[in-house]
């Protein structure tokens, strides 16, 4: 499923002329889980995070928004691989998400989030929920900020138009958490916001 996704999401980014390059790929990490935290502006945004992270499957991981799960056939490809959704505003059904995704991680599956929360109507970094640099704190896994560029300019806001373009994916250094404490996460999640608008 991951696999044929991918080819999916290529072949029609392809057909479009969206191409995408990547900086920094030496960043990934592929011998343990990591959370890889991306900036959102654009409907794109998600896909392109999705190819990127490709050499990942079939161990990547989603936390992504519960109004998702609407969407009839989305639904069930989402709960299939494991993907983890977090009602934002519900503190009850928050908690037990973030503690799968914790467990998730401590499995060895890393995840892909957009600490953002929702799509900035700007294209200027929003300000960062606490969910994913918590659950990296937990499981002491390292968190990978990737900035994007370039997708906004592909696909405005509101707008089902997708432009060619050359779509730009920087992937920092990995912000370690091993040994860091719950007291340090909103440091933390400054470290992550700043590495991603260091890059754009």
């Amino acid at each position: 499923m991951f696999f044929a996704g991918q080819l999916a999401i290529r072949l029609a980014l392809t057909i479009v002329g969206v191409r995408i390059r990547v900086n920094g790929a030496e960043h990934i990490q592929t011998g343990r889980a990591a959370v890889y935290a991306f900036n959102h502006s654009s409907n794109l945004e998600p896909p392109i995070a999705f190819v990127v992270l490709r050499r990942l499957f079939p161990m990547l991981r989603v936390l992504y928004k519960a109004e998702l799960r609407k969407l009839p056939v989305l639904v069930w490809v989402f709960d299939a691989a494991g993907f983890v959704p977090v009602q934002r505003q519900n503190r009850e059904q928050s908690l037990p998400a973030v503690d799968k995704a914790v467990d998730a991680l401590k499995a060895g599956a890393s995840f892909l989030i957009f600490p953002e929360g929702t799509r900035s109507r700007t294209g200027e970094l929003l300000p960062f929920k606490k969910g994913g640099v918590i659950m990296a704190l937990r499981a002491e896994a390292p968190v990978v900020p990737v900035a994007i560029t370039g997708a906004r300019a592909a696909m405005h806001r509101g707008s089902p138009v997708i432009h060619p373009v050359t779509v730009e994916v920087s992937f920092c250094p990995p912000i370690e958490t091993k040994g860091r404490t719950f007291a340090e996460r909103d440091e933390l999640v400054e470290q992550v916001r700043s590495a991603i608008a260091s890059k754009l």
